[in-house]
């Protein structure tokens, strides 16, 4: 999370401020999320001011690729920074902040006691489903069979049985391989459109669902994204437009809370607040409910000699 040290970033609306940082700030994020200050499946955030009066705060996502349009782990993460360092202030039992993001305006409230942060919930923007139950050949996997939904970004939704393998970290190269040739077949497939903003609409990445190792919770899945990276969360995105999917097809009640693992075991809770429509589409406002935990505090340089300064990959 960068709070200080970033250039002024420009835009009436977070959409305008994304297509500036892309145009205007891509060497700072290459420079984080690179090697030598990050790694291939880094992820951040830029925190800045909000654009709509009624938010309190704004934030563009960024990863190996470049910037995201929203982002849950990412949410929660900042919810309990700006919190828990006095960047906005806290009131015990709950605080209520919005955050402004190119996907939308996001509501969280954190569960707060004495200690700080204990968990945030935040609301996300509409998540509809476009398309279940579709299949395309991929090279080197075969016909494999898919959904797409919008959570925040749209996904590519695959049931990592069809290709034989467990989401667990062992499978991490096989599913990176999968991901990311699933990605560019449904790319090539045809343009993807958001009904109301065209800035929302690419594929973002595809989220391969298993089930659950716990008995207790509901299922598991893995999101493979931007350049073939690996989140280590259950992906509140990629959650929000499970439910979607799972509403469209009548498995999850409006208020139903499911629980849904990680690569690494821990859990989101989802549930579907209300519905609603999006353009032609119905659509459910879902809340996902997390944790997250202050880890340090980096002061970085950039040395303008470094000839590797601005950031290299090597995967």
């Amino acid at each position: 999370m960068v709070v200080e040290g970033v250039p002024d970033i420009e835009g009436t609306t977070m959409l305008e401020r994304r297509r500036f940082a892309e145009d205007h700030v891509d060497d700072l994020r290459r420079a984080l999320m690179w090697e030598p200050r990050g790694h291939a499946d880094m992820y951040g955030a830029f925190i800045g001011p909000p654009v709509d009066p009624s938010s309190d705060i704004s934030v563009l996502f960024i990863h190996n690729e470049g910037f995201s349009t929203m982002c849950g782990h990412g949410i929660i993460a900042l919810t309990k920074v700006v919190l828990d360092t006095g960047v906005l202030p806290a009131h015990a039992p709950a605080t209520v902040i919005r955050i402004d993001t190119p996907a939308g305006q996001i509501e969280a409230t954190a569960e707060i006691s004495a200690g700080g942060v204990r968990s945030v919930s935040f609301r996300n923007v509409p998540s509809f489903v476009t398309a279940l139950e579709r299949t395309i050949e991929v090279p080197a996997w075969g016909r494999v069979r898919y959904d797409l939904a919008f959570g925040g970004a749209f996904y590519a939704y695959v049931r990592s049985e069809d290709l034989g393998f467990s989401i667990e970290p062992s499978a991490t190269p096989r599913l990176i391989e999968a991901g990311r040739a699933i990605k560019q077949a449904v790319i090539d497939s045809g343009p993807i459109e958001h009904p109301v903003e065209p800035g929302l609409g690419f594929l973002y990445g595809v989220t391969f669902v298993g089930a659950a190792q716990d008995p207790g919770n509901h299922s598991r899945n893995v999101c493979i994204f931007a350049d073939g990276e690996v989140d280590r969360s259950p992906t509140g995105t990629g959650v929000s437009g499970r439910l979607a999917i799972h509403h469209a097809r009548g498995e999850v009640a409006i208020g139903q809370a499911i629980s849904v693992e990680s690569i690494l075991g821990s859990t989101f809770i989802g549930r579907i607040v209300e519905t609603t429509e999006i353009g032609a589409f119905p659509a459910v406002i879902p809340e996902v409910t997390g944790t997250a935990y202050i880890t340090g505090r980096t002061e970085m340089w950039i040395d303008p000699g470094d000839e590797l300064g601005e950031g290299f990959l090597v995967r």
